[in-house]
């Protein structure tokens, strides 16, 4: 016997909750559940009991309790009934099933939290580490000193310095430039937000930081923009490439955001790969590419690239083969991305404490880790992957959040490869130019 609906209604008639297991109008549902009361004599509050299980009389319930739990009742009736036909399931795992209790998730959660703290307990005891070095460096010299945990740079033209290991032998050169101890410049822009204390105004933020970088103007401290230390930055690092009729890029882009209490909170790497021919004989060619990363990437040839040559060869070339690619235009062969939380990714850690020191200055120290890479510097060790920069400047915590960071390299983060370059016809090896570039999109320490 096919179940048609299951529903709860009141002595009159009127339905509370009704879910239907067939196709059926609600006037033809409401016309039932009337019709249903006047079959029951009197004294009874049912026509049919399954079960011996099922009680005769059961607690008197209110509307109001059928309405807040109406849900859950036709949960419930989705567990029991399917089609019209009912599941073999018990109380048990009805409850089970409502509930939707995931040990997975607990454990995900308990997992995340004890994270979090580890990270804040690290924090908290490098500050008190980092206070009690500054002291004692203080109480050797005999005033304020601006001190460095590991960098002392005193050459505002040192350039860059290198990155390389990790991630299949991924290389970076991170600009240094606003790295200084000088004791007339402790301090550049930062990206400033409003003190969490105050009113939400239209306007209020602007206003904040204007008056914040004036207070540092006015005390003799040099402010530098950040847009135009980024155009610097890219202008200086564009290499000079001499350029073959067939040229590859391929570049990479990193969006990163993370907590200022530790803990990643999203990281995405966006690849693309294109092809620049020059010469139109040039273009019956196929790409031999190697994939030797074994992250879960995900990559995504173009709509006229063969993609069973790519799954079987691991080559890019057009799906029919006596079309050519175009020329004289950049196009786009390849794409790959990927995504994780996982903070073991993450090619550079940043920890940014500012602490306030009660004279309306706060003393900030920044600690940056190269988690997988060994960073080069001509004065330092070349197994050195942690540093540290402590100063002291005018302001509130707040004042020194978001940090921002910005980095290239010639290496991909992603281990793809572009191997060589082939004929269609005969399989020889063709001369090719190659272009790669792995630059920050975001990169932000909220």
């Amino acid at each position: 016997m096919v179940l048609l609906a299951a529903c709860v209604c009141t002595k009159g008639g009127k339905a509370l909750v009704s879910r239907q297991f067939v196709e059926m109008s609600k006037s033809r549902i409401e016309g039932l559940l009337a019709a249903f009361p006047k079959l029951m004599s009197s004294g009874r509050q049912h026509t049919f009991v399954e079960t011996e299980s099922i009680p005769e009389y059961c607690r008197t319930m209110d509307e109001s309790e059928i309405l807040d739990n109406s849900f859950n009742l036709i949960f419930a009736f989705d567990e029991i009934v399917a089609l019209g036909y009912r599941e073999s399931v018990n109380l048990a795992q009805i409850r089970t099933f409502v509930e939707m209790d995931s040990h997975e998730e607990k454990v995900y959660r308990a997992v995340r939290e004890t994270q979090e703290r580890e990270a804040r307990t690290k924090s908290k005891e490098k500050a008190k580490e980092l206070q009690r070095k500054r002291t004692e460096e203080m109480k050797r010299s005999g005033g304020r000193s601006i001190t460095s945990g590991g960098i002392n740079n005193t050459n505002n033209n040192s350039g860059g310095f290198g990155v390389s290991g990790g991630f299949g032998g991924v290389s970076s050169t991170f600009p240094v430039d606003a790295i200084t101890t000088s004791t007339t410049q402790d301090t550049r822009s930062p990206s400033i937000k409003s003190s969490s204390n105050k009113a939400m105004k239209l306007g209020g933020k602007a206003r904040d930081v204007d008056s914040f970088v004036d207070q540092l103007k006015s005390e003799g401290e040099k402010v530098t923009s950040s847009d135009n230390m980024t155009h610097n930055k890219t202008t200086n690092n564009t290499p000079d490439i001499d350029m073959e009729p067939i040229h590859i890029v391929m570049s990479e882009e990193i969006v990163l955001h993370a907590g200022r209490d530790g803990g990643l909170q999203n990281m995405e790497i966006q690849g693309i790969l294109k092809l620049r021919i020059t010469d139109s004989d040039s273009g019956f060619i196929k790409i031999q590419v190697e994939n030797t990363d074994t992250r879960p990437i995900q990559i995504q040839t173009h709509p006229n690239v063969d993609r069973e040559l790519w799954k079987t060869k691991g080559q890019i070339g057009m799906k029919m083969n006596n079309k050519p690619f175009p020329h004289n235009t950049d196009v786009g062969v390849l794409k790959w991305r990927f995504h994780t939380v996982e903070d073991s990714f993450v090619p550079l850690s940043i920890n940014c404490w500012p602490q306030d020191n009660g004279s309306g200055s706060c003393d900030v120290n920044i600690e940056y880790n190269l988690e997988t890479n060994v960073f080069v510097l001509g004065f330092l060790r070349r197994n050195l992957s942690r540093s540290a920069l402590d100063f002291t400047a005018r302001g509130i915590p707040d004042n020194f959040f978001p940090v921002c960071v910005s980095f290239t390299s010639s290496l991909p983060y992603c281990g793809l490869k572009v191997l060589g370059v082939v004929g269609n016809t005969d399989g020889a090896a063709v001369n090719f130019s190659q272009e790669t570039l792995l630059k920050t999109n975001t990169y932000e320490i909220n």
